[in-house]
């Protein structure tokens, strides 16, 4: 029998310093997040990030923590499973998360014992990196060497470029922008970042990023003078790739750009970098600067071409086992 396995980064268990403690300890302890040596690392993480940074991502988290429906991460990948496995009614479709509950290594434990015995994993991260796309795949074989019936496994590869995801992306983005109430005067398309050295020492990310951005602009037929893509989520003092969001979103306004939308491409799910530091803090950026109105964008969730974007990659690379 063939599983399906959707692998997602994960999300605290509650927005709160003992929620967020443990999460951040697992999520900067992975080695392909933070290539630091870890005897210079780990003492750092311990001493200095973990007891601050656990209370202000709390704080962050609060607000976009909704009091039915918990994470927004959690929710909507519980809602693109749900959908999913209705396209794929003979095969268990699951999922599990790279840091946090429900972990990967469980899913996977479960999936076997009911009876898989052929897996195809997929990654939620449209553009490879090593520190995301990596980090599952890391996260899936390790939790492989712990049982004894090892399945055979299919990796889908990322999909920065294919179709079903882009078709999702444009049709995302066209509902976004036929609900607003103004007209954009510019559009920034905005990506998570990594460091600079990362990219430097091989990292096809920001190769995949300009892809995907050529891609969706052609589809919407944007000229090049109407968007910018930029790079989100620094963390540290070093450089990571550029331009910065924030950076490009003070610079328009101060040249007198009123109304801006801010489309997420490279995030799969609503989360804290989309809802917060999109909605909350990079707005706030703008407004400080001159800006009016900026919305975030909506991402994929469980947007109905989104879970036909989804079967249609995950038939394209089961070819034979579907």
């Amino acid at each position: 029998m063939t599983g399906l396995l959707l692998i997602q980064l994960g999300t605290p268990d509650a927005p709160t310093y003992r929620g967020l403690f443990p999460y951040l300890r697992q999520f900067l302890s992975d080695p392909r997040v933070i290539e630091v040596p870890r005897p210079i690392w780990l003492p750092l993480l311990y001493l200095r990030i973990l007891p601050f940074r656990s209370g202000a991502s709390a704080a962050k988290y609060a607000r976009i923590w909704d009091p039915k429906t918990g994470s927004p991460l959690l929710h909507y990948t519980v809602e693109q499973t749900k959908l999913l496995q209705e396209h794929f009614p003979s095969n268990p479709v699951k999922f599990g998360m790279i840091v946090g509950n429900p972990p990967l290594r469980d899913t996977i434990h479960e999936m076997i014992a009911g009876g898989v015995d052929k897996l195809i994993a997929m990654p939620m991260f449209p553009q490879y990196s090593a520190t995301s796309f990596a980090s599952a795949t890391d996260s899936l074989f390790k939790a492989l060497t712990k049982v004894r019936r090892v399945p055979a496994v299919r990796v889908v590869p990322p999909y920065y470029n294919h179709p079903g995801y882009l078709d999702a992306m444009e049709a995302t983005i066209r509902d976004d922008l036929a609900k607003l109430a103004w007209e954009p005067e510019h559009i920034v398309i905005s990506f998570h970042g990594i460091p600079q050295k990362y990219a430097q020492r091989g990292d096809p990310y920001a190769t995949h990023v300009v892809r995907t951005t050529q891609a969706i602009v052609k589809r919407m037929g944007w000229p090049r003078s109407y968007w910018t893509q930029t790079y989100q989520s620094r963390f540290g003092r070093s450089e990571w790739l550029k331009p910065y969001t924030d950076d490009v979103l003070e610079t328009l306004a101060k040249k007198g750009t009123k109304r801006v939308y801010v489309a997420l491409p490279g995030f799969t799910a609503d989360c804290l970098e989309t809802i917060d530091e999109i909605g909350t803090e990079s707005r706030e950026v703008f407004e400080h600067a001159g800006g009016e109105h900026l919305k975030n964008g909506t991402c994929l969730n469980a947007h109905p071409k989104w879970i036909e974007g989804m079967a249609r990659i995950l038939r394209d690379e089961g070819h034979g086992w579907l």
